[in-house]
């Protein structure tokens, strides 16, 4: 326990594993980033960004919160999809709380009852996350929101919030620990997640792409690191391959004179080096596959296991 930890011995310290689940597009992986406070997932407007489990890790004096992100609970179709409701039910099973998060500002459907039996089957106490709260002029409307979950499952708490503008973050982080067993801290005080640094700047470029492209390019683009070369300590070389399943989306990520590349090259290497603290050279490449989402090599190589 560090120092830090120590002195608020008086508080016993807690710690445990956090699962955050929902529809796509709940806003999962803003609210990670948002609680880690470094971007360790992708984000983005277009559903199932996130495709596997990614660890951020929250220190605080009195506790640490490991979050598990996953993929938006969806119907499961090409091998992909299989694969991230999989990663789903493996994230319940070795959790100790369950916080299902809920876009406020979005009428409710079969979706969500869905969702709401995933927690209920899990048989981990739930926190109700109702997200966006930001798109609601009139916050009465949560009301009958609230009452709807309620008669649905029994929550330990219901917090609304805003991931993208931070609010009520700190309630939720309080909620949270509430509701963690008393342990030691699993994981040095100084990690934020256990994804790698390869892993990590392929989530980058492939968060670059969907902005870049705008509703040209849908979902079904992937990134894998090739080659990663530690050229010097202050200079790393990365080599990205993006998958796509057509050579009419090749073109729109290429772009006219290869303009559109460059352009998601330099966003992406802008934020690598933030994440590295050092000078890079980032170089992507473009790749027709058809039904990668149907390859079990390529969904190894991108760790949907």
């Amino acid at each position: 326990m560090t120092p830090k930890q120590k002195a608020n011995s008086s508080r016993a310290f807690r710690a445990g594993y956090v699962a955050l689940i929902g529809r796509p597009n709940a806003g999962k992986s803003t609210l990670l980033n948002r609680l880690v406070g470094e971007k360790i997932a992708a984000v983005s407007n277009k559903p199932q960004t996130t495709r596997f489990k990614i660890v951020g890790i929250v220190n605080r004096p009195d506790g640490q919160i490991v979050l598990v992100d996953t993929p938006g609970v969806h119907k499961p179709g090409y091998e992909l999809n299989r694969r991230m409701m999989a990663a789903v039910h493996d994230a319940l099973l070795g959790v100790d709380l369950v916080c299902l998060i809920r876009d406020a500002s979005a009428s409710t459907g079969n979706g969500d009852r869905f969702v709401v039996e995933l927690v209920k089957q899990s048989d981990k106490p739930g926190l109700l996350l109702l997200n966006k709260t930001d798109k609601l002029a009139d916050k009465t409307k949560l009301l009958p929101l609230i009452d709807w979950y309620r008669e649905e499952q029994e929550w330990k708490a219901i917090v609304p919030i805003s991931a993208l503008k931070g609010d009520q973050i700190e309630q939720l982080l309080a909620e949270m620990l509430a509701q963690l067993p008393e342990a030691g801290p699993l994981f040095s005080e100084d990690e934020l997640t256990d994804q790698p640094l390869r892993v990590m700047a392929a989530e980058i470029v492939r968060e670059k792409i969907l902005e870049t492209t705008g509703e040209e390019i849908p979902y079904i683009a992937a990134v894998i690191t090739e080659r990663w070369e530690e050229v010097r300590e202050d200079f790393t070389r990365i080599h990205c391959v993006n998958f796509v399943e057509r050579e009419s989306q090749k073109k729109s990520v290429i772009g006219h004179g290869a303009q559109r590349l460059k352009q998601i090259a330099m966003r992406a290497r802008r934020e690598i080096e933030k994440l590295l603290g050092h000078r890079s050279h980032l170089q992507l490449f473009v790749k027709v596959e058809a039904d990668w989402r149907e390859r079990d090599h390529l969904l190894n190589e991108m760790g949907i296991k």
